[in-house]
């Protein structure tokens, strides 16, 4: 069974659990992602998505510069080992209800990402090659 390596993104964007929000959306923004994973001691402890930032700051009203990532973040954190099976991991995200979920190494250090996205990119390839596979073998099609 192919494993995630194949698919999952080495560079993470992390930040410490003390990470205000302001500076969180500050950095997704810098990134160009939707999401931080909030890691101690290179341990991931949780997520901080966009979402997140949006509901439990700005819509209540909050100060983004006073509310921490540890005041948000996702407590039940799931990961995966970096060496698992692709179908592993979505039945893994499947069963924690999450788009995103961070690989460990054998050490439970932060060791990457992957996120549904990547899932449906990964099959949109595998579907071109089947597709060009049987292309190959029928015989062309007479147009009359």
């Amino acid at each position: 069974m192919p494993e995630i390596k194949s698919i999952v993104r080495e560079q993470v964007v992390s930040a410490s659990p003390d990470a205000s929000l302001t500076e969180l959306a500050d950095l997704m923004d810098d990134e160009d992602v939707g999401s931080v994973v909030i890691v101690e001691e290179e341990q991931p402890q949780g997520i901080v998505t966009d979402r997140d930032i949006t509901i439990e700051a700005v819509s209540r009203g909050e100060d983004p510069t006073s509310v921490t990532a540890a005041d948000v973040m996702s407590e039940d954190l799931a990961t995966v080992d970096i060496d698992s099976g692709i179908f592993d991991v979505l039945r893994t995200m499947e069963d924690a209800n999450v788009r995103r979920i961070p690989a460990t190494d054998a050490n439970g250090n932060l060791a990457g990402i992957v996120a549904f996205d990547d899932f449906v990119v990964l099959l949109g390839r595998e579907l071109k090659l089947l597709g060009d596979v049987v292309e190959a073998e029928i015989p062309p099609y007479e147009h009359t």
